[in-house]
């Protein structure tokens, strides 16, 4: 759904109409909200149970090319060298969990303050904001693939009997909204016709 906002803002920007494509970007930052809060337990679900349990999955490191943002190409560069210097196969896979949790909070808070600037008309040039956006959600995706094939990796080595315990773990939690509270006073209500 992120996507799907976000590519309307794009649509109804080229077309010129500004205001519904600001109000397409504002949806599509909570969609990317929600989006990034559900990757983020994802990921720190693996890599909390791989290092708790002692799991060793495989873990490619992350390449540079996949990434558009400098920051998350040099990201994946330092965690390459890691990788091949440092790190243990079981290391490799927590510290790979553990930078694209760090990645998908950096780019969730880069994206809404794009959005935020766009919608308040903070800057002049918005071209960069809406460059930004496009970047970070490139790079979302990008992450994204990358826990899906950490996840598939996890999911091999798994034993049966620890299955349930990684589920429960990954359920995220209910958020029920407050119940509207309607309070009678002590007094008499009005006759109604007809009741």
């Amino acid at each position: 759904m992120l996507s799907v906002s976000l590519n309307e803002a794009f649509a109804l920007r080229q077309r010129g109409v500004l205001s519904n494509a600001y109000e397409a970007a504002k949806i599509s930052s909570g969609l990317c909200m929600r989006f990034a809060n559900s990757l983020d337990h994802v990921l720190g679900g693996l890599r909390g149970h791989a290092k708790h349990f002692g799991l060793i999955p495989n873990a490619a490191p992350l390449d540079a090319a996949n990434f558009r943002g400098a920051r998350e190409q040099r990201t994946a560069r330092v965690t390459g060298f890691l990788n091949r210097v440092l790190l243990s196969q079981r290391s490799q896979f927590i510290h790979k969990a553990s930078t694209l949790q760090e990645m998908v909070r950096d780019l969730n808070g880069e994206f809404c303050r794009a959005v935020d600037d766009l919608v308040h008309g903070l800057y002049v040039n918005h071209d960069v904001r809406w460059d930004t956006l496009e970047r970070a959600h490139f790079d979302l995706n990008t992450c994204l693939r990358e826990a899906i094939i950490l996840l598939k990796s996890f999911l091999v080595v798994l034993p049966d009997d620890q299955l349930s315990s990684f589920e429960s773990a990954l359920e995220l939690p209910k958020q029920h909204p407050d119940p509207v509270r309607v309070t009678f006073r002590h007094r008499r209500f009005a006759a109604l016709p007809g009741k």
